[in-house]
């Protein structure tokens, strides 16, 4: 049932394997099945999302909870999303999947295929980045962290999509066959738990349950700590816009999943309240608001350009020529990411049009919802220049009938990333 996979000839076979996987699932559109079909893989804990009322559907391949409909955990999306900003919530994100890359070469590498500073990262310490393409597209947005081990010493931990990793995998193994050296990419996929634990309460479970004391640990940085027996490489991140962890859980994980969600400030999240969480964040999803022909400098993402990455010989990542361009002559950039409030009628969904007053086209809504927190509809889209200033007024076309929205900045609700 594990499969921990390395970088060999029988790649081939491993991404057959994989290629059954769907593209991103949207939790506010058709591509969303109800039903969990036998083909779909699953992660190490499925039965025990059934068991807890979990709502199976099929997201990236996987049979996943959109939200829980019995039992303890039972919560709408709108309540599991106030839980998450109140207390703490529990996501299983086991279908991520995971890259460990070693070698004397694999910080040059992987600054090759992704915009951070590698070598800039301070040990156990990580970020946001994106693997762009040839022509500056983003093919994933990605967690790269340098994490040090007693097996492999200092090296990188990455995490990409499951909906994307195909197609990543193939990427990386195209730029491996280019660039030589001491490189070796393990894939853990499968063979692991990895979990989110999110909100305000989430570091006192984690405190309590590994007996340690985490107030000088920044949002970014990394650990291993002991909980159920199990020696797990933890990070404080998320993906929710709350102060929060990611455990890496070796083994079958379940140990370590029954404890944590049976703590008294815990409830299981899923999809749902994930989705409608990263919105009000103002994160982006991809293949809703990030796409291979959408550049980071359009995403609003030229903060995971790293500086050291924008100049001189380390200037190299794939892409580099379109992304910098676009970075030193901003006229290049013709239209830009978004926040929008929608001041009236339902909320503008994924494909939305975006007019002027004046019923000019200029954008299209990419992520919309109603807020759980703000009890106000918003969206994030991309809209063309000059009509991308804060405070513009333009209209989002609804079933064919168009209601205001104003351009706002984002995060629509504030982010809790602690810092000490």
């Amino acid at each position: 049932m594990a499969r921990c996979l390395q970088r060999s000839a029988a790649f081939g076979r491993v991404f057959a394997q994989h290629s059954t996987f769907a593209p991103v699932a949207r939790l506010h559109a058709p591509a969303v099945r109800f039903f969990c079909a036998d083909s779909l893989k699953k992660t190490l804990i499925h039965d025990m999302h059934v068991e807890d009322g979990g709502q199976m559907v099929d997201f990236a391949g996987y049979s996943m909870p959109v939200q829980y409909k019995t039992g303890h955990h039972k919560l709408s999306i709108i309540d599991s999303t106030k839980w998450t900003r109140e207390s703490a919530s529990l996501f299983d994100v086991s279908h991520m999947c995971s890259l460990r890359w070693t070698g004397k070469d694999a910080y040059d590498f992987v600054e090759k295929v992704t915009t951070i500073d590698v070598h800039g990262l301070k040990p156990n310490t990580g970020g946001l980045s994106v693997i762009p393409n040839a022509t500056g597209g983003v093919i994933d947005d990605t967690m790269v962290s340098k994490i040090v081990s007693k097996e492999h010493g200092e090296h990188i931990y990455q995490v990409i999509n499951a909906g994307c990793a195909p197609k990543d995998l193939v990427h990386l193994e195209e730029q491996l066959a280019k660039f030589g050296g001491d490189v070796k990419m393990e894939v853990l996929w499968d063979c692991r738990g990895l979990y989110a634990i999110q909100g305000p309460k989430a570091v006192e479970v984690v405190e309590r349950l590994s007996k340690t004391d985490l107030s000088k640990v920044a949002f970014g940085e990394s650990l291993w700590l002991t909980l159920e027996g199990a020696e797990c490489l933890v990070m404080r991140c998320g993906y929710t816009g709350e102060d929060g962890f990611e455990l890496f859980v070796p083994g079958d994980a379940r140990n370590v999943w029954a404890k944590l969600k049976n703590e008294p400030e815990v409830r299981l999240a899923a999809l749902g309240a994930r989705d409608a969480l990263r919105l009000e964040a103002g994160l982006c999803l991809y293949g809703h608001d990030l796409e291979e022909d959408i550049t980071p400098n359009e995403a609003g993402l030229v903060w995971v350009i790293g500086k050291a990455r924008r100049t001189g010989a380390r200037a190299n990542f794939v892409g580099h020529e379109k992304i910098l361009g676009q970075l030193a002559d901003k006229t290049l950039v013709k239209k830009v990411r978004v926040g929008m409030r929608c001041l009236s009628g339902p909320p503008a969904r994924e494909g939305a049009i975006i007019e002027t007053k004046d019923g000019e086209q200029v954008g299209v809504v990419t992520s919309g919802t109603m807020s759980p927190v703000l009890r106000k509809n918003v969206a994030m889209g991309y809209v063309n220049k000059p009509h991308n200033k804060s405070g513009t007024e333009l209209n989002v076309v609804v079933r064919n009938k168009r209601y205001p929205a104003e351009v706002c900045k984002m995060p629509f609700v504030p982010t809790q990333y602690y810092k000490p």
